[in-house]
């Protein structure tokens, strides 16, 4: 819908944009029980529709984006902010010019870096949905108001460690299969052609 100039200077938007109305309609679709509830979705549903009805597939829904869009608006937009920024002043040649196994490298370290910004700005929600999971009488704002502002953060450091691991590693193996299989990896966003020599030319004009 854009074209290629205005995508890419608008890029960090458009990662924010896609991720977070993906992650918008994948929460409508996800079911979470408790361990032991039931093994199957077949055996799940019946049971969850007889104990509390229909709305109770869409109960803790709003916390729940609460919690997971931020975090998947972080994972994609830093990302792929870092993997730019690692190769354009970290990497000491051009990702073109790179093994598979230096590629590899900046997405882990890349994802590592994700990870942990993704676990700073869902922490607070993870910490409400969980609660609200083990009461069912509870509110976002009884739990709220209850844990304090400190209480809402407490446990970030574990969970820096395991999301940022877990990130790492996702986009660590999702790389590498591309990698293995051989698929077209698109490189990090650079500038368009058009747009650099309309840059270059403005610049001369000012001199």
């Amino acid at each position: 819908m854009l074209d290629e100039e205005t995508a890419y200077t608008y890029r960090t938007g458009l990662y924010l944009a896609a991720s977070a109305s993906a992650e918008f309609f994948a929460d409508i679709a996800l079911i979470q029980t408790m361990p032991g509830f039931a093994s199957t979705l077949r055996e799940a549903w019946p049971k969850m529709v007889q104990n509390e009805g229909y709305g109770t597939f869409y109960k803790g829904l709003v916390p729940l984006w609460g919690r997971q869009i931020p975090y998947t608006m972080m994972k994609f937009a830093c990302f792929e902010k870092t993997v730019e920024l690692l190769y354009k002043h970290v990497v000491p040649k051009p990702r073109s010019e790179c093994t598979k196994g230096e590629q590899l490298v900046v997405t882990f370290a890349a994802g590592y870096i994700a990870g942990v910004f993704c676990a700073i700005v869902s922490h607070p929600a993870d910490t409400v949905v969980s609660k609200l999971n083990q009461d069912k009488t509870a509110t976002v704002g009884s739990i709220v108001g209850k844990l304090g502002w400190a209480g809402v953060w407490k446990g970030l450091g574990p969970r820096i460690i395991m999301i940022g691991t877990l990130t790492a590693l996702q986009w660590f193996i999702y790389d590498a299969v591309k990698v293995y299989l051989r698929m077209p990896r698109p490189p990090p966003a650079e500038m368009p052609e058009s747009m650099r020599k309309r840059l270059e030319a403005e610049e001369a004009k000012n001199k």
